[in-house]
């Protein structure tokens, strides 16, 4: 049976599962999935920039302007690294010494640390420097490795990660697991933060997630609630959505905030059942994200809403929309697990 005939057979069952009431939403997930294939033709493009909401826009501009610093970088990866780094917390300090938003340590901070806001001082602390002196530190990677053969960009994170030269040793990412493990998960990484040029590649994985999400519908909410046992097989909103997808084999961060990196973001009239929609206090902030549901079609989508109420169907068109992630098992393997807690 071909992927399409298994999409069929799988939202039949739906239907028929959960009967009149819920048929016509199942059949409005099937006509909206089976666009999907209209969608991929061409594959995810290239990024031209920072998708929409993806960045705090306090750091915005400073990451688009200096992830155009040299051709080794751009405004998506260096917007991963950061993140990877720090989560966006500027006041972050690891156990290594790391410090600030781009996490230097103070060796590498007093080599490489910019004035990137022209004030006569190089802060650590201050994000107009940090983040300026993470593009540059990136370019100065990648001109110790310009002439060795392969990708540039990765063998500039190699760099980052292993030292210039390791790369050069090896003609390339050097074969340290951890080394290679961290330029996939960057790059991964870095789609959830482009802006692409191309609509994004439907995911085949989304049908089944939808199909836990609709068994739960009529539970009550449950704050925290992870769905065990213990929790009475209750729900809150990012218990739901993480339960979903750990059904078809992807692992979710536990928070909704950062269920958001889980993959690229689709435009609203791109949306396809699966996709996770996601609220916010803040449009301008994902950080802010407080709620998070999985589309099922129309403008609908499945969500554990808050206390006292039950998990259930909801328009997602209210004025804290802030956008939705089509999640990859590659792009939930990415995200720091320091920022799953």
């Amino acid at each position: 049976m071909g992927e399409d005939g298994r999409v069929r057979k799988v939202w039949l069952g739906v239907s028929v599962a959960f009967g009149v009431s819920f048929s016509l939403v199942a059949l409005l997930v099937i006509g909206t999935y089976m666009v999907a294939a209209d969608l991929a033709g061409g594959g995810s493009g290239t990024t031209v920039g920072l998708a929409k909401g993806a960045v705090p826009a306090a750091y915005q501009p400073l990451v688009q302007k200096w992830g155009n610093l040299c051709p080794a970088i751009n405004p998506a990866l260096l917007a991963a690294q950061l993140y990877q780094e720090s989560g966006w917390n500027p006041k972050a300090q690891s156990p290594a010494n790391a410090k600030g938003i781009a996490q230097f340590i103070p060796a590498t901070w007093a080599s490489h640390g910019v004035d990137g806001d022209k004030d006569g001082d190089r802060d650590i602390w201050d994000p107009r420097d940090a983040i300026p002196s993470a593009a540059a530190y990136d370019c100065s990677l990648a001109k110790y490795v310009k002439d060795v053969p392969g990708d540039l960009t990765h063998n500039m994170l190699a760099s980052y990660n292993a030292g210039a030269y390791a790369v050069i040793k090896y003609s390339g990412v050097p074969p340290y697991r951890e080394t290679q493990n961290y330029v996939k998960t960057i790059t991964t990484l870095a789609k959830s933060f482009a802006a692409p040029v191309q609509k994004v590649r439907p995911s085949q994985q989304s049908a089944a997630a939808i199909y836990f999400a609709q068994k739960q519908l009529g539970k009550p909410y449950l704050w925290g609630g992870d769905g065990t046992p213990e929790d009475g097989g209750r729900f809150d909103c990012s218990g739901l959505t993480k339960a979903a997808y750990k059904t078809v084999g992807i692992d979710l961060p536990r928070v909704a905030n950062d269920q958001w990196n889980a993959g690229p973001h689709p435009k609203r009239d791109e949306l396809l059942p699966g996709d996770l929609v996601f609220f916010a206090y803040d449009l301008d902030d994902p950080r802010s994200i407080h709620h998070v549901g999985i589309y099922v079609g129309g403008g609908q989508m499945i969500n554990a809403p808050y206390t006292g109420a039950v998990i259930r169907f909801d328009k997602i068109d209210t004025p804290d929309y802030i956008g939705a992630t089509r999640v990859t098992k590659d792009g939930a393997k990415a995200l720091p697990t320091a920022n799953s807690a």
